[in-house]
């Protein structure tokens, strides 16, 4: 299954190990869901991840985004016209939009109301 995963749900995740996003990675680590992205997502998961308040390191950080790079799907998603709340949020609806695959995100109001994008307890509930 194809999946975007929005950078609140891998922060969450990463802080939190043992909660409903990091059930989500581990699916997506262990090969039960692939993450699709695009330069967009991984500078932006780079930028996030990175950012002192949340104590990652960069080798953790960079082993993450290699995996993704490895064994998820990157694209060159089109551009919607759509108008977003938060316009940065725009990306990972475009690449869930191409790539059909599910979003998975915390923010469910800044996406259209759309059957595939869904929040992390919606997703698990789910699958």
């Amino acid at each position: 299954m194809l999946v975007v995963i929005d950078t609140n749900v891998l922060v969450s995740a990463l802080w939190s190990r043992n909660g409903a996003p990091a059930k989500i990675i581990n699916m997506v680590l262990n090969g039960r869901l692939i993450p699709c992205y695009d330069w967009r997502i991984l500078c932006e998961y780079r930028e996030i991840l990175l950012r002192p308040k949340f104590g990652f390191t960069q080798s953790e950080v960079n082993a993450l985004l290699e995996w993704f790079e490895s064994f998820g799907r990157s694209v060159v998603a089109e551009p919607c016209e759509e108008s977003f709340i938060d316009e940065s949020d725009k990306k990972f609806y475009e690449v869930a939009k191409f790539c059909n695959a599910t979003l998975i995100t915390g923010n469910i109001k800044h996406f259209p109301s759309k059957p595939n994008i869904v929040t992390v307890s919606e997703f698990l509930a789910e699958y």
